[in-house]
């Protein structure tokens, strides 16, 4: 067996055989990844992964790219590796939590821990109790000094060329409901010595420059937006803005000549990225990356760091995320680079990640798309050669997923409203039953082309699905975003009832069978859509859904939500409404309010400790609709957060999910 037969062997478990399988299993779509996050070292030589085998935790396996062999770096007995990077060519940082246990069953804190890539020079560095004080924990290991747990990685990898890493110790109030300060420290991951690093005063996240020093600090913590930026051995303030809404710009990242990137919105709606003259307090004429339908978004799978792709001392390439992720690369060398690559890869997109300090031929590449997972490779830059070393999602079969079509709809006003179809595979474009599929937030991005385990477990159901970036969804432009302001209900709720009139209209869907469903905001939206649209929706899914908005603002007892004062106080006032001024709004757009008018089938889903959207609100939503509506379904999955972080639970709520269309919308109705 060759090398690279061993290594997809040892490293990912065995590759599924192709079978003529009628429908791929639930399970296939919601069981937790086998790989995961694969990082190069610095010099390019090895890459690191987190690796799971049947029955067996994760680990952190380390493979050298010049012979490809492989080793399990680190691994526990009763937790898995989670979160890791390299602290230099040599040694790795990380955290653990237990993948199998449920959100209020993990009483451990994340910790931090470091080891050599061979397995050698294990050290635990913060302690995995929630508790202050005291020197250590003791265990198969010597007994040592530990940080408190409340230490978290920063997640920006700096130089990685010492044995340092930069941690962030966030600072509460009396009942740890609100962050007052974040503290940066360089913690050394061999002697688990810290040093406190000095900034502007409050802080809440940090950014560091190319040579891996703190060189900008925010501040979201008060009544201002604040952006303060180190310049010599003092900090100055860059910005001031209203929080949430108000920012002028947003900084990106440091290029390898000192100079800020940011992206911001200097000539129209759509942000683009910049430079930014730290001397002169202003943007570059032109940009250097910008999208005609999109905003500019760093790419938010890599570090902030790893968007300014530095080669040589010099700005090599950009990292985006708009429709695709990709970079816009700057050099010729990047550019013949990608050509090689997406020529051995056709048809996918295929996102480049080189080493820091390169020293081998080696890069790593990300390739899926709309129909395949994420496939993790490697590229020889020298050979040309191009090797597999893991997959998200082994068990799928891009043969049987459903193509993604992004098109931009008409709204009853107007605007353009984007959204993403899946297309259920053989089943034509014609009448289909249509489920959509609504993205919580409200105000984040929402959807992208690339394989997506809701939107394709539902189309391998023969449902097509549509993914609307109603009003208030964030990188289609300022306007886009605003419009969506004080919108709960109202114009963000009919920029979804009129995607689903559009796809009937087209003669896409059939309108006697559309369905509605959504986490979060996708499923207060999808009690919303059955109360405002009945003739429309024939039926709804929600889980986690809120259904009182002034709840979320008062909160009690028995509902306390996660919810900051500092989002409830500055965010939620100017997005969603103000409790007293907008009261009878607020009223009116509450599902609970109008729980009396929804007769459609439903089924409701709520975790019993969602510290976001407590389980409260489930609670006094079912009995209200119940008392006028007998096709409701209710599951609570006890010990559960916001969403199913088990994949037994997510394969249950998914098998009833498909249960409960077919029974109402399904090909036989």
């Amino acid at each position: 067996m060759n090398r690279a037969r061993i290594l997809a062997a040892t490293l990912l478990a065995a590759t599924v055989t192709a079978t003529a399988a009628p429908l791929p299993p639930v399970s296939a779509f919601f069981e937790n990844s086998r790989f995961a996050n694969p990082r190069l070292s610095p010099s390019g030589r090895y890459l690191a992964a987190r690796v799971s085998l049947p029955g067996e935790r994760d680990r952190l396996s380390v493979v050298d790219l010049n012979d490809m062999s492989v080793k399990v770096a680190a691994m526990f007995g009763d937790a898995d590796v989670a979160y890791f990077e390299w602290v230099n060519d040599n040694r790795l940082v990380f955290n653990g939590y237990d993948r199998r246990v449920t959100y209020s069953d993990d009483l451990h804190a994340p910790g931090l821990f470091a080891v050599n890539r061979d397995g050698s020079g294990y050290r635990q560095l913060s302690k995995t109790i929630f508790q202050q004080g005291g020197d250590s924990e003791t265990g198969s290991h010597l007994q040592q000094k530990l940080l408190d747990w409340n230490h978290y990685l920063l997640g920006q990898p700096g130089r990685q060329d010492s044995d340092d890493v930069y941690v962030v110790k966030p600072q509460y109030n009396a009942n740890y409901s609100e962050v007052t300060n974040v503290t940066l420290l360089r913690l050394n991951t061999v002697t688990g010595r810290t040093t406190a690093l000095s900034g502007p005063g409050q802080a809440s996240g940090w950014l560091l420059d190319q040579q891996g020093e703190p060189r900008l600090a925010i501040n979201d913590l008060g009544k201002r937006h604040r952006v303060y930026v180190r310049e010599g051995d003092s900090w100055h303030q860059l910005l001031e803005s209203e929080p949430y809404i108000g920012h002028t710009f947003s900084p990106v990242g440091f290029g390898p000549d000192g100079a800020l990137y940011v992206a911001a919105r200097a000539n129209g709606d759509k942000s683009a990225l910049y430079r930014y003259d730290l001397a002169r307090r202003q943007l570059a004429a032109d940009a250097l990356v910008g999208l005609d339908d999109y905003d500019y978004l760093p790419d938010m799978t890599s570090a902030p760091s790893a968007n300014l792709i530095v080669r040589d001392n010099k700005l090599a390439g950009i990292a985006y995320s708009a429709d695709v992720a990709g970079v816009a690369w700057l050099d010729a060398e990047g550019k013949a680079l990608q050509a090689k690559v997406d020529a051995l890869l056709p048809g996918l997109a295929n996102v480049i990640v080189l080493p820091r300090r390169p020293q081998t031929p080696w890069v790593l590449v990300a390739s899926y798309s709309d129909v395949q997972p994420t496939v993790y490779l490697v590229y020889n830059t020298e050979t040309g050669k191009l090797i597999k070393v893991g997959a998200t999602r082994e068990a799928i079969d891009p043969a049987q997923m459903g193509r993604q079509e992004l098109v931009r709809y008409p709204a009853r006003d107007g605007m353009r409203i984007p959204a993403l179809i899946t297309w259920p595979r053989g089943a034509g474009k014609q009448n289909l039953p249509l489920v959509m599929l609504v993205h919580g937030g409200p105000y984040v991005h929402g959807s992208d082309w690339g394989w997506s385990a809701d939107a394709q477990f539902l189309a391998s159901r023969g449902y097509l699905v549509i993914e609307p970036a109603y009003r208030g969804s964030t990188g289609y432009g300022w306007q886009h975003f605003q419009a969506g302001w004080k919108q709960w209900g109202l114009k963000m709720q009919d920029d979804i009832a009129d995607g689903a009139r559009w796809a009937a209209a087209r003669g896409y869907a059939d309108r006697r069978r559309i369905c509605i469903a959504g986490a979060s905001y996708g499923g207060y939206a999808t009690l919303m859509g059955l109360v405002n649209d009945p003739d429309l929706y024939k039926c709804g899914v929600d889980w986690a859904g809120v259904t009182d908005i002034k709840l979320m603002y008062t909160g009690s007892w028995s509902a306390e939500s996660d919810l900051s004062d500092h989002w409830k106080t500055y965010g939620m006032p100017v997005l969603i409404g103000d409790l007293e001024r907008d009261a009878a709004q607020l009223e009116a757009t509450s599902p609970l309010a109008q729980a009396a008018r929804i007769k459609q089938p439903l089924l409701l889903a709520y975790g019993g400790d969602d510290q976001r959207v407590p389980l409260y609100h489930g609670e006094k939503f079912l009995a209200a609709v119940k008392a006028g509506n007998p096709n409701v379904e209710w599951i609570v999955y006890p010990k559960e957060g916001h969403g199913w972080r088990l994949p037994q639970n997510r394969i249950d709520f998914w098998t009833r999910v498909e249960r409960f269309l077919d029974l109402h919308i399904g090909a036989t109705h």
